[in-house]
């Protein structure tokens, strides 16, 4: 008897509640919408052939809703096939390390392909522990460059058709590139970490918040691709500099601090770009080069933060010394777009869809 088709579900509960909706004008994504993209994404799934979703209970109300939806669901035994809904049982913290031991107990499962539900935050912390199984990425966060704005029950056809083998990997995945920051020396060395989007270096000396939105802490910035109609830090290259995700190379960007008219500080390109919602900000660009892949570059600063993906998380120690690279090592996401429009030209759709209901 053939495995079960099983695909990981993770949905942040925090994402999109950070700092910024104080500091910005951006939205909310309430804890109800969450547990529905949820249920759209398991319709999408289950009507074509996904048998089994592992996901993570939380302390926030998603896992309780998506319960209540799934009790509903039995009792008016609906004729719309979804997935068998299994929680991980872990230890409930509320941080990060939520997510990547649930990333870690779904592979040892076996998982074909793992949904994300959250921002560029929560894209990264997966995509440190996946290793080979690709994503499915729903955007539910803030300044969110990396996942996808787009309707989680296509999301889901386009999930089913990837884990279920019916579309070919070399078709529907893309490989993404990604930053890696690394410790070489002082009292942190051997610390790595890495980012799907930026790495800034900031002159703001402590993580605080977290968030970086004042325009004058950007010290550096590296990009792994900057759309010219994307939000947050990315948004700075897109508007000078636009580099595609299948680009071979990144971008590296320094800045002056702001100043007056004529001040010293202001000397460089003024660039104009939304680094949050609702906040469309003026930076000062000393230089812009491309940023190649596999080349080591120092970090040049004793003072200050280091941001990973809009996020600062290392503060630098006297003595530090961190390098930078581009490679291509990021996850496998999913791209829904080629993905469907692979499966219309065959009409796969139509015909998984009738294996999977007499499979029911």
């Amino acid at each position: 008897m053939p495995s079960p088709v099983t695909v990981g579900v993770i949905a942040n509960p925090a994402s999109g509640r950070d700092i910024r909706r104080l500091t910005t004008y951006a939205s909310v994504f309430p804890t109800a919408e969450k547990a529905n993209m949820v249920v759209r994404l398991l319709a999408g799934l289950g009507v074509l052939g996904v048998d089994r979703v592992l996901t993570l209970r939380d302390r926030t109300g998603v896992a309780a809703l998506l319960l209540r939806a799934l009790d509903t669901h039995a009792a008016v035994a609906a004729q719309q096939r979804w997935p068998q809904v299994e929680f991980i049982e872990q230890p409930i913290s509320d941080s990060v390390s939520d997510t990547h031991a649930g990333v870690t107990a779904m592979l040892k499962a076996g998982v074909e392909l793992i949904a994300v539900l959250g921002g560029d935050g929560t894209h990264r912390a997966v995509a440190a522990h996946c290793g080979k199984v690709p994503l499915l990425t729903l955007s539910t966060g803030t300044n969110n460059a990396f996942p996808d704005l787009r309707e989680a029950t296509v999301a889901g056809l386009a999930g089913a058709l990837v884990a279920s083998g019916a579309v070919p990997a070399e078709v529907a995945l893309m490989r993404n590139k990604r930053l890696v920051v690394r410790c070489v020396d002082g009292p942190n060395r051997g610390r790595e970490e890495i980012a799907l989007v930026d790495v800034c270096v900031s002159r703001q000396r402590f993580v605080g918040a977290r968030a970086v939105s004042d325009p004058a802490d950007i010290e550096a910035l590296f990009l792994t691709f900057a759309s010219p109609d994307g939000i947050g830090l990315s948004s700075i290259g897109g508007a000078w500099a636009p580099v595609e995700r299948t680009a071979s190379h990144g971008l590296h960007l320094r800045f002056a601090r702001p100043g007056g008219v004529g001040a010293i500080g202001a000397i460089g390109v003024p660039i104009v770009a939304p680094i949050a919602p609702g906040r469309v900000e003026r930076v000062f660009m000393r230089t812009c080069e491309r940023f190649e892949v596999g080349v080591w570059m120092p970090l040049d600063t004793e003072h200050g933060t280091l941001a990973f993906d809009g996020e600062r998380e290392i503060e630098l120690e006297r003595g530090d010394r961190y390098e930078i690279a581009l490679d291509w090592d990021g996850p496998l996401t999913v791209d829904v777009e080629r993905t469907l429009r692979y499966s219309a030209s065959r009409q796969l759709v139509r015909e998984v869809a009738n294996v999977a209901a007499h499979h029911k």
